[in-house]
């Protein structure tokens, strides 16, 4: 696939500080402790050191389940995203604040006004990374449960998203915003004084055709797991055909694929480091927890480093609103347990060994800091991203890493700035 070529192109970054999932190695020694504000405000420091446009907090209202059981392999408790970011405010200068922040159990004109203060005390440097969510544990904490199928999900996202906006657009005016639908139901004023970058930055994850419609519409950034060049390519070739269809520009939108970097003196001891990482990301326990959602029974018993479970897994299919299995891998279960069965007779693999091989590899950018340097200049100038949003697998130390080794090597490629030019999130991006 062809592709446009743009010598001036620059990379542009942010860190999604996590809390749930294995991404993290929350257990190793060398991790900071992870909720601390000391942490996370050394974190943004260094983020803003190395010139990154954004700090993206997520966000859980739950902490995770398996099999309708508190899963003990995550960090404990998620606190408010906007009140974290609020604190970094005032210890940060530039860098971008981005709350992720669910349309599915909030209510537009609460979360626009909680936003809106955000941009204003930041002034002008906050983003919504807008989010929905099914799952039955979180659910369950709101007066609604887990309701919304997929893509009703999307459409009270792009209802809850336009009324946000219009509120935000509101200030200074005597308009009353009313929506009055199935999804959203409000009237609402403005209450909040306008920031330097007028409102917001929203960026959305559009991977699925409900999301990159709602990308399309209302994003000014998008994450996708598009990494691989070629997809990258499409993907931005299929997202940008969606602009134009809503009568937007392709420069109205930053396309940055989430992945993580692990970086060597060789390619080979990048790549020696970052089988330890998946190592420690899919320990026993994981191993184990991973299984018993297939298999819908209590597999503690078994030894991760011992044959596949001699029980036959539950015929019913997965739960679409109790696992963290992807929306694609929730029917087939039988089969693909059959599957695994001969995979592990083939080859004679463990319970971990079999998950190792099975469970898909995180998107990661391996190498050497002038290889992985050269790479990115390729993305960014040929338009197949825009940047990225890296999730760290230890903090402090994967982001000073990055900041110390990565960074220099952007720079003298001439894809990324050596100063912010600006003081707003939208400027940082170059969104105008």
């Amino acid at each position: 696939m062809s592709a446009p070529y743009d010598e001036n192109a620059q990379v542009h970054l942010g860190v999604f500080y996590t809390g749930v999932g294995p991404h993290y190695l929350w257990a190793d020694p060398s991790a900071g402790e992870h909720n601390d504000i000391d942490t996370i405000v050394e974190v943004a420091r260094t983020l803003e050191r190395g010139l990154f446009d954004a700090f993206f907090f997520g966000e859980g209202l739950r902490v995770r389940e398996n099999r309708g059981e508190i899963l003990a392999l995550d960090v404990a408790g998620r606190p408010d995203a906007i009140t974290h970011l609020s604190a970094l405010a005032g210890a940060t200068e530039r860098i971008g604040l981005v709350a992720t922040q669910n349309t599915t159990y909030n209510f537009p004109a609460d979360l626009a006004r909680r936003l809106a203060t955000l941009d204003y005390l930041s002034e002008g440097r906050a983003g919504w990374n807008v989010v929905t969510t099914d799952n039955a544990w979180t659910g369950a904490n709101f007066r609604r449960g887990g309701w919304l199928p997929h893509e009703r999900r999307y459409e009270r996202a792009t209802q809850f998203v336009e009324a946000a906006k219009a509120i935000w657009d509101a200030w200074g005016t005597d308009t009353q915003v009313e929506r009055h639908t199935d999804l959203v139901d409000l009237r609402a004023a403005a209450t909040v004084p306008r920031s330097p970058q007028g409102r917001p930055v929203l960026f959305q994850a559009g991977d699925s055709p409900g999301g990159r419609e709602l990308a399309a519409r209302h994003a000014d950034v998008v994450f996708t797991a598009n990494t691989d060049y070629q997809k990258a390519l499409a993907y931005a070739a299929d997202l940008r055909a969606r602009l134009a269809a809503h009568g937007r520009s392709p420069d109205s939108l930053r396309i940055l694929p989430g992945a993580a970097v692990i970086l060597g003196d060789t390619v080979a001891e990048a790549q020696e480091r970052a089988e330890w990482v998946r190592g420690q990301q899919i320990n026993p326990q994981r191993a184990i927890a991973f299984l018993e959602q297939y298999w819908d029974a209590d597999l503690s018993g078994y030894d991760p480093d011992g044959p596949l479970p001699d029980i036959e897994p539950s015929a019913a299919e997965l739960d679409p609103s109790r696992g963290t299995i992807s929306i694609a891998d929730r029917s087939g279960k039988l089969d693909r347990i059959r599957q695994w069965r001969q995979l592990a007779e083939d080859k004679q693999l463990s319970i971990r060994q079999l998950v190792l091989e099975v469970q898909p590899r995180e998107r990661v950018f391996i190498g050497t800091p002038s290889g992985i340097a050269d790479e990115w200049a390729r993305y960014v100038r040929t338009r197949a991203v825009d940047g990225f949003n890296i999730t760290p697998y230890l903090v402090p130390s994967t982001v000073d890493e990055i900041v110390d080794r990565l960074v220099p090597q952007l720079q003298e490629r001439g894809v990324y700035r050596t100063a912010y030019e600006g003081t707003t999130l939208r400027e940082h991006l170059n969104l105008g």
